[in-house]
């Protein structure tokens, strides 16, 4: 099918009907791989139709890639909350699939390995990871996310920094940055940081408070 074909909202919702009704992510990824590309469905994002653009960005974070991650980034702006949370998801899935295989594979051990706070474990994965894939920017963040826990804040400021040059709009990336300069003491640099981070997703109400609180202290 080519690529400016225009996809009708009501019947994508009538296609996927089936598998959003029985919560089948397999049956969801199987119809969208034989009926649209992912460029067809992100032109979805933008439509009037609201559940289309629910169900779009539900669809994305099964089959999206990283050429509709600026549209997706878009709907964190979306009037409808529910499209807001949904485009958020869809964003955190694709960035996650942002490498090779076993590059995903190591990262997800490594993040496991965060939760069981075995940070330095966790760290020899993500070096693995971006071995095999050195753009992988969530691979960067997650291990941001490691030696911030470690309290190595200037470490994680360079894979922070890393994370933001290869996928801009990653807003995570740049509340990990926020936080790293918050307690390093540099003011400045973190209220630079957290700002990007809610102009890509003002609905971080965390970040909002943390900059009001250090702007009191400025």
């Amino acid at each position: 099918m080519n690529v400016e074909t225009t996809i009708d909202p009501v019947e994508f919702i009538e296609r996927l009907r089936p598998a959003l009704e029985s919560r089948d992510s397999q049956l969801v990824t199987a119809v969208c791989d034989e009926h649209w590309t992912c460029a067809q469905i992100a032109t979805l994002l933008s439509s009037e139709n609201r559940d289309a653009r629910k169900v779009a960005s539900l669809a994305l974070s099964l089959v999206g890639c990283t050429s509709c991650l600026n549209d997706i980034a878009r709907q964190l702006k979306d009037l409808d909350p529910m499209v807001n949370q949904m485009a958020e998801h869809a964003l955190w899935s694709i960035w996650f699939r942002g490498g090779v295989p076993k590059a995903i594979s190591l990262m997800g051990r490594g993040s496991r390995l965060i939760d069981q706070r075995r940070f330095s474990c966790a760290i020899e994965s993500f070096d693995g990871a971006i071995a095999l894939s050195p753009t992988f920017a969530e691979a960067y963040n997650q291990r941001a996310i490691a030696h911030y826990l470690s309290d190595n804040f200037v470490k994680s400021v360079k894979d922070c920094r890393r994370a933001v040059t290869l996928m801009p709009i990653h807003f995570g990336a740049w509340s990990g940055l926020g936080h790293c300069y918050a307690h390093m003491g540099q003011i400045e640099e973190s209220l630079r940081a957290y700002q990007r981070a809610i102009d890509i997703n003002p609905h971080l109400t965390c970040i909002v408070e943390t900059i009001h609180e250090l702007k009191s202290l400025t």
